[in-house]
């Protein structure tokens, strides 16, 4: 889909307004001439909808083109299949596109990576499952000496790296992470001891907790000071 007509779409403007304004930025009209002497072109849209739609190009032309430098990446390791570049071509944001990256990013080596070496994956794959079997009988199946697993711990210790690991990089763990966060998260501020003097415009928050998505940005600038 075509930048213009996914702003369009998420806007709820039609094609050619969305068009006019995109055509009237890349000619280098500022936002305040364009809501107010090409009103016949943009059908009146006021500052703030040009602002938006402004800011969306900018962002879709940085999602594509962190797009394309991805596509390239994967191809030259030979990493690229057609699930993989249908799912980056419909990535609607960066926080998606990177996402969906991760487990394909070219990493230093990893502990995951060396716990794999060592052919821990399938205690690794055990433990996924979470049966009742006892993992501490499970993991002395994989000492060895020669794989430098010397111990049980250090067994477990190597699974769990590569458990951590394949958690990282699932698409679905870290959305749902994201929006618990975003509804649970909380923001807090407490005065320094012995500052209440020098902060003391800044009353209101020697002691304050809220909702970190139900915080202006203006309340979140006051308690960073």
């Amino acid at each position: 889909m075509k930048i213009i007509d996914i702003i369009s779409l998420e806007m709820s403007l039609e094609t050619n307004r969305v068009t006019a304004v995109a055509e009237l930025l890349d000619k280098g009209a500022t936002i305040p001439f364009i809501a107010r002497y090409r009103k016949e072109v943009t059908g009146s849209l006021d500052e703030v909808v040009i602002t938006g739609i402004r800011d969306r190009i900018e962002q879709l032309n940085a999602l594509n083109n962190r797009k394309e430098a991805i596509l390239k990446s994967l191809k030259e390791r030979k990493l690229l299949t057609d699930t993989l570049l249908a799912g980056i071509r419909n990535a609607l944001s960066l926080t998606d596109l990177e996402d969906m990256y991760e487990k394909y990013r070219p990493q230093k080596r990893t502990r995951a990576q060396m716990a794999k070496e060592k052919g821990l994956e399938p205690l690794a794959t055990f433990l996924f499952k979470q049966s009742n079997q006892d993992p501490l009988l499970e993991a002395k199946k994989y000492l060895s000496l020669k794989k430098e697993v010397e111990s049980v711990e250090q067994a477990l210790s190597g699974a769990k790296d590569i458990v951590a690991q394949v958690i990282n990089e699932d698409v679905n763990v870290r959305a749902g992470i994201r929006k618990l966060f975003f509804a649970t998260a909380q923001i807090q501020s407490k005065v320094k001891k012995a500052k209440e003097a020098e902060g003391l415009k800044f009353k209101d928050y020697f002691d304050w907790c809220e909702k970190a998505y139900k915080a202006p940005s203006h309340r979140i600038l006051a308690m960073l000071r």
